[in-house]
């Protein structure tokens, strides 16, 4: 919970919509502040159907992540963030007959 709190107060955000809407930054700005703070970076990513950009971020030690989503205009939000992070191993799926 701390970390979720660190990092929005890191982003810019106005008075009136802090408590409505997501909290949001450049993606630079984003990245850059996690690195920094929480040593993480981009461990997976994919394309919405609206184009937008979901990362996961990590410390890659099992320790912190982040999800963030960037829009095709370079505006980051965060979406989710907190501890214990596990990779998991890929099992591929036989199709059926």
């Amino acid at each position: 919970m701390w970390k979720t709190i660190a990092i929005v107060a890191g982003f810019t955000v106005t008075a009136s919509a802090a408590a409505a809407q997501p909290q949001c930054n450049d993606r630079a700005h984003v990245l850059d502040l996690l690195a920094k703070k929480y040593k993480e970076a981009p461990i997976a990513a994919g394309v919405t159907n609206s184009g937008g950009l979901v990362e996961v971020l990590s410390d890659g030690k099992g320790g912190t992540w982040t999800i963030i989503v960037t829009t095709p205009q370079g505006m980051s939000c965060l979406v989710a963030a907190g501890e214990g992070w596990r990779n998991m191993e890929l099992i591929a799926l036989e199709p059926e007959a």
